[in-house]
């Protein structure tokens, strides 16, 4: 769905040597760009086409033109001509047989050779290498570039006795070239009359390159002239037919390569008509011909999409031009037309949609413009609802669709403007596969010829037209303009209905237009588009980008745009002016995209590889919010203007690039996978429907809903309150339902639940959306980077007191709730609506299954009772509920609800509803039922696990069961806080308690267990386990209240003793054997193994026992020398390992640098081989922190992994060179090598020990080296902390010895060393 508009045309004038002189040849210089013509008067004309640059002026250019004569003998005539880019000189050839190489840069001419009976055609091959020459004998001669012949055969099939010699010529041939090439040069094709048949009747032969072999030939048919073309792609040849004697007008056929027919199609025209050129565009999508009335001459040019040709431009020129044209072999969509008479034009096309804002679809296709409205129906092409029939040919058209009224501006090939209101569009339906017929306006003055055509208003018009050139010479034939204008000029066009008409019923004839207001133009105008901010207001682009605004009667002013400057960097075809919200101001937003794929928006570049856009809209405001872009990777972005406005792109979108292997995840989110390459955007359904239509290269339309544009189409629904809407859209597009209630936090929806009800009003619709709500936000999660959802602060403002009943840490349960309660109050009473409140009780979290049992339960009654109660029409019955909340939950879950309400004849049902074995219930049901009630209560709670309710039920059944209230709280020790509670006689709680601190003591909870006996008064339960505890206090003070005997208390106390030595705790045994043993031999002996040495020496000094002072005294100085070796070693160790790690870390750095370069290489790979490669890397890398993923790994099995993993385990503390953990376990290791809290308390203590010893210079030699290892350990961890953290290690400052200087510096005042005596730091 897209119409070829024409971007620019440019006329091109030379003047002829004499009048009688006529163009009747043409060439073309690709390298150049120059253009070559063969007149008949035998010379030759070179001009140069003007650059783009010199295209700006659109006033006629008057081109320096060489002419130059071919010196040929009286009579001979130029019949053909091309050039040759690899002599570059053309090649003629004349009526008498000469073959001339005329070099125009030398102006020199040679004879290279000389054909008997003239030369009929010449064809170069594709590729320059051959020359294809058809004689005026039917003689195909096929030569090198070096002129050397290869090959000749007949172009006719001929009898044998038939002279080949006989001349052709009778008249000047045409000019029509009989050879055409395939685009790769392997085949050509030829069209020869029969022999002995009607001259019309002509085969198409195709023949081989090499060989000159004769590879197919059609059947005879009734060709028209000599017209022949073979499609550069290779797919078809096309030729005309000459239908006259059928009585129609001439088709355009299409051969295979094997001269088979392919297809046909008919061009519409009087039975008259004839065709004289037929070609292709270099990229064989649009064929172009030129058509010969009597009243004038046109240029038609064909598109095929879906098995369809289209007519997309038509070009009238007056008969007397003898109009001829080429494509621009390097320009696809650049046409050349000229005239017999030196007048040339250029003729630029682009591509435009034919999707216009409101989603409707306008296709030109000839004289009709075929109308589908995309948002009723998504009809694929060349299908249409209906189509409006003009008076001849559209050429361009403008639609303008305001306040549901819709008018259409056609302009068509004979210079008329038609002007059309159609009915609103909900009453279009009413107009399918009608042909509505559209009259001409009435103008009293010419309007021109249209090159752009907008709507300022519903009855003004503002296009650019031109005056005086080529084919607008045939518009003035019929025009009664007095005043004779030339050139261009941008027209204001008033529009005047003279006659009366309903609203409701669309307009087809009596407009009349005037021009109320022209300005002339110097430079070349692109594009303009309808400022969609500003009333009757427009944009105009000249040519390089500029902007201008154009305002209704006042004229073309600059930059009226406030604080922005609107114009491009360069000229863009496609150009749009959307309205934007941007802090809440609506402007305009001019963007184009140029023929190189740039993106512009307001003066920079949006991106650099885009391949067409269109805008989203939701239609409440039709202010755009999103700008929808497919690049030229078949990438589909969707893109929010806000991040336009804040400079987010390259963060969010990545500059709308393909990013290999990494991001990918990010990728998926920003961007779709368009399936089909070159698929292009052309148009966008706005508001609910929230899609973007597609048309692929073979011209199907796809029409996909891009997650982003439906999730903000729901919220826009739910913001205005529109809830049926919203979940319309979620079940449509299969969206969480949880974006209903989360949009604005659930808190909001609570107040909504009421509303929500009221407008879905289908309980089917609900109890889905129940079934679907569960914990979390899915806005934060899910949907978390697809869309930036507004922040509605009133709607979040919910006071506390508004959601009373609601538990604010439950999401489902509240949401559950206030659905439950507003179907109570909203919907009448129904079988439907109980069900669907079983629905809510049975998703609630946790499943509400015993209310749920108890409404079944009220049903069951309602049943069983004999009353005629009007309330039973209004529910379900029992059986058909119970089934419904069995569907939903688990069946085990609702019988042992059902038994939690002491329900049998419940549970029962419930058990035969859900398909359980009577031999498994019955017997236990049957059981419970001989049971007292209180024994049944119990039973039931024992099964389900509700310990709680089962003690309970047990204590109030009676001292009888006191056993088995017992054996339960041993079975459950949780219970025995709530058994003490509800057991009042003493003795049963002595018993309770002694129970509970023998499961305490079982526990290994020694402490806690003996409190608990020594509530139950139980002594030496209590003294086992404070002894078990390793509790020596406790031991001895429960012996005191015990009132053992002195004997018996010491022989404790030497059991405590030997008891603690053995646990490692020597302090507490030298107290215990200094306190209650009286042995101070021992207990200096423990202190000092405890290192506990001022305690010892004080107890040494206490008793004045010298030998003991001398064993204190020895031991610490054995102790200070030990420290010193272990200190010394320590320094030494500390080195060893930070220069270990500093050469790993160095090694490591440089692997790194390593693979971040080669892997910054593979990202220029395609996605497969980067992803091989980037696993092998991070496979290989001994550096890496993730998880291997080769092959290796992958069939491993589990048991040696476990293996591995039992093995890491127990060499954790180990260190091994070159392994991937190296370096952090080394410096793990040097942390754990700091001095602890109770070395440092111990060294301490042994320092002031060896000063009260007298022996100072130990102590001031152990101070040293214990401070000189803490700075070293501590000034290696932060060294190794800082190149952590670095990605270079400079060889001068990551030294040790730096490191130590800087650590003094900072530890200086602080109390890092609190060990340390300061009387020994002095010397």
């Amino acid at each position: 769905m897209k119409n070829l508009k024409l971007c620019s045309e440019v006329p091109l004038n030379f003047e002829l040597q004499s009048k009688e002189e006529v163009l009747v040849l043409s060439a073309f210089d690709i390298e150049r760009n120059r253009l070559f013509f063969a007149s008949s008067a035998n010379l030759l004309y070179t001009t140069k086409l003007p650059s783009s640059q010199n295209e700006r002026s659109w006033s006629k250019i008057s081109l320096s033109v060489e002419a130059e004569p071919i010196d040929l003998e009286p009579g001979d005539f130029i019949t053909s001509m091309d050039y040759l880019m690899e002599k570059e000189a053309l090649i003629v050839g004349t009526s008498s047989g000469l073959l001339l190489l005329h070099t125009v840069d030398d102006n020199a001419t040679e004879v290279v050779g000389r054909v008997e009976g003239g030369v009929k055609c010449i064809s170069p091959s594709p590729d320059g290498d051959l020359l294809t020459v058809i004689t005026g004998f039917g003689q195909i001669l096929v030569m090198t570039h070096d002129w050397d012949l290869l090959y000749e055969m007949s172009l006719e099939d001929l009898p044998e006795d038939v002279d080949v010699r006989e001349p052709k010529f009778s008249s000047r041939s045409s000019f029509e070239s009989p050879i055409s090439w395939r685009g790769d040069g392997k085949y050509f094709a030829t069209l020869s009359e029969v022999h002995n048949s009607s001259p019309l009747h002509k085969k198409l032969k195709v023949w081989e390159r090499d060989t000159g072999a004769l590879l197919a030939a059609s059947e005879s048919k009734s060709f028209m002239g000599l017209l022949l073309e073979w499609m550069p792609s290779g797919a078809k040849i096309a030729a005309v037919y000459d239908r006259k004697a059928e009585n129609n007008c001439p088709s355009i056929v299409f051969f295979e390569r094997n001269g088979l027919e392919r297809s046909s199609f008919s061009i519409n025209e009087p039975v008259d008509a004839t065709i004289e050129i037929l070609k292709w565009n270099c990229s064989s999508d649009l064929l172009a011909t030129v058509v010969r009335r009597e009243s004038y001459d046109s240029v038609k040019i064909w598109f095929f999409s879906n098995n369809h040709w289209y007519l997309k431009q038509e070009i009238r020129y007056s008969s007397q031009d003898g109009v001829r044209f080429m494509w621009n072999p390097t320009k696809p969509l650049q046409l050349i037309c000229w005239t017999l008479g030196g007048q040339i034009t250029v003729y630029n096309f682009f591509w435009i949609t034919a999707v216009m804002e409101n989603s409707t679809a306008l296709v030109i296709d000839d004289s009709k413009i075929l109308v589908t409205p995309l948002s009723l129906s998504l009809m694929p092409p060349p299908m249409y609802l209906f189509n409006l029939k003009f008076p001849s040919a559209v050429r361009d058209m403008a639609f303008c669709s305001k306040n549901s009224r819709n008018h259409l501006a056609a302009f068509l090939s004979d210079g008329c403007l038609c002007i059309v209101e159609l009915p609103a569009l909900d009453t279009w339906e009413e107009l399918e596969g009608k042909e509505l017929s559209i009259e001409a306006s009435y103008s009293e003055t010419g309007l021109g010829s249209f090159v752009h055509l907008i709507w300022l208003d519903s009855h003004v018009l503002l296009g650019v037209s031109h005056f005086g050139f080529s084919h607008s010479n045939y518009f003035s034939q019929s025009s009664s303009n007095k005043e004779e204008l030339h050139g261009y000029y941008l027209l204001e066009i008033e529009l005047v209905c003279s006659e009366d008409h309903a609203p409701s019923l669309g307009t087809y004839s009596s407009w009349h237009t005037k021009i109320s207001n022209q300005i002339s133009l110097e430079g070349l105008v692109i594009g303009i588009a309808p400022n969609p901010v500003k009333r009757s207001s427009a944009f105009v682009q000249f040519d390089g980008g500029k902007i201008f605004e154009y305002i209704s009667k006042l004229g073309i002013k600059g930059g009226s745009l406030a604080h922005d400057d609107p114009s491009f960097s360069a000229s863009c075809l496609w150009m749009s002016v959307v309205p934007v919200c941007d802090n809440g101001q609506l402007k305009p937003l001019p963007f184009g995209l140029d023929d190189i794929g740039r993106l512009h928006v307001s003066g920079r570049i949006l991106c650099n590889n885009c391949s067409s856009f269109s805008f989203y809209s939701n239609l409440a405001d039709q202010v755009i919010t999103h700008l929808i872009l497919a690049t030229k990777q078949d990438l589909l972005f969707i893109v929010d203007t806000s991040d336009i406005f804040h400079d987010k792109l390259e963060v969010k979108y990545g500059n709308f690039i393909h990013a290999g292997n990494k991001r990918r995840e990010e990728e998926n989110r920003n961007s779709i996978n368009i399936w089909e390459r070159g698929a292009k955007i052309v148009g966008v359904l706005h508001g609910d429907e929230a899609a973007v239509i597609l048309q692929t290269t073979r011209g199907n339309l796809e029409c996909m809903y891009p997650r982003k544009l439906v999730l903000v189409s729901i919220v826009n629904a739910l913001i205005q309150g529109r809830f049926r809407d919203a979940l319309l859209m979620v079940r449509r597009q299969r969206i969480d339902f949880n974006i209903i209630v989360d949009h604005c936090g659930w808190q909001a929806f609570l107040q909504s639940a009421a509303e929500f009800v009221r407008q879905v009003n289908n309980l089917s619709y609900i109890t889905e959306f129940v079934c679907s709500i569960k914990n979390g936000n899915i806005t934060e999660t899910l949907y978390k980077n697809i869309v930036s959802l507004p922040s509605l602060k009133e709607a979040k403002d919910v006071q506390p007191t508004d959601l009373r009943g609601y538990d604010f840490n439950n999401k489902v349960s509240s949401v559950l709730l206030a659905i439950r309660k507003a179907l109570e109050e909203q919907v009448p009473e129904s079988p439907a609506r109980e069900l669907c409140i079983l629905t809510t009780l049975a998703r609630s979290d946790p499943p509400a299954l015993e209310e749920a049992l108890e409404r079944i339960k009220i049903i069951r009654e309602l049943e069983l009772s004999s009353s005629d109660d009007p309330r039973r029409i209004s529910y379900p019955s029992a059986e058909d509920a119970l089934k419904h909340l069995l569907w939903l939950s688990d069946s085990e879950a609702v019988y042992e609800a059902a038994l939690g309400l002491y329900d049998l004849n419940l549970a029962a049902i419930v058990a035969l509803n859900s398909q359980r074995d009577p031999k498994e219930f019955l017997p236990f049901l049957q059981e419970l039922e001989h049971k007292p009630i209180l024994l049944m209560q119990y039973n039931i709670d024992l099964k389900l696990h509700r310990y709680e309710n089962a003690l309970k039920h047990i204590i109030a059944a009676g001292d009888a069961y006191y056993a088995d209230c017992l054996s339960l709280l041993k079975k459950n020790p949780q219970l025995f806080p709530l058994g003490l509670q509800l057991i009042t006689d003493p003795v049963k709680r002595r018993q309770v308690l002694e129970a509970w601190g023998d499961h305490l003591s079982d526990t290994k909870c020694f402490d806690d267990a003996a409190t608990t006996y020594l509530c139950c008064s139980s002594l030496e339960k209590a003294l086992k386990a404070y002894r078990a505890g390793g509790n020596s206090s406790g031991v001895l003070t429960v012996a005191g209240l015990l009132k053992l005997g002195k004997e018996e208390i010491m022989q404790l106390a030497h059991e405590l003793c030997e008891e603690l030595q053995a646990l490692g705790k020597p302090g507490e045994a030298a107290k215990i054997a200094l306190e209650y043993c009286g042995d101070v031999n021992t207990g200096t002996s423990l202190l000092v193994s405890a290192r506990e040495w001022e305690e010892a020496l004080r107890v040494a000094f206490l008793h004045r026992r010298d030998d003991l002072i001398s064993e204190v005294r020895n031991a610490s100085l054995e102790c200070a020398n030990l420290l010193i070796g272990e200190y010394e070693e320590g320094l030494e160790k500390v080195g060893k390992y930070l220069a270990r790690y500093l050469a790993v870390r160095q090694g490591r750095l440089i692997l790194a640098a390593k693979l971040q370069s080669e892997e910054s290489s593979i990202n220029d790979l395609d996605d497969d081989t980067a992803s091989e490669a980037s696993s092998n890397f991070s496979g290989m890398s001994a550096y890496t922190t993730g998880t291997s993923k080769g092959s290796a790994a992958s069939i491993s099995s589990s048991k040696a992994s476990k293996a591995r993993g039992t093995r890491r385990q127990r060499n954790r503390g180990k260190i091994r060179a070159g392994s991937p953990g190296e370096e952090i376990a080394l410096v793990e290791h040097l942390n754990s090598m700091s001095l602890t809290s109770g070395g440092k308390r111990e060294l301490k203590s042994l320092l002031v020990s060896l000063v009260m010893l007298g022996k100072e210079e130990t102590a001031r030699k152990l101070q040293r080296f214990g401070e000189n290892f803490q700075l070293s350990q501590l000034a290696a961890v932060k060294l190794a902390e800082d190149t952590m953290s670095s990605d270079s290690i400079d060889e001068h400052a990551h030294t040790l010895e730096h490191y130590i200087q800087k650590v003094r510096s900072e530890l200086q005042h602080s109390e890092t060393f609190p060990w340390q005596l300061k009387v020994l730091l002095s010397s």
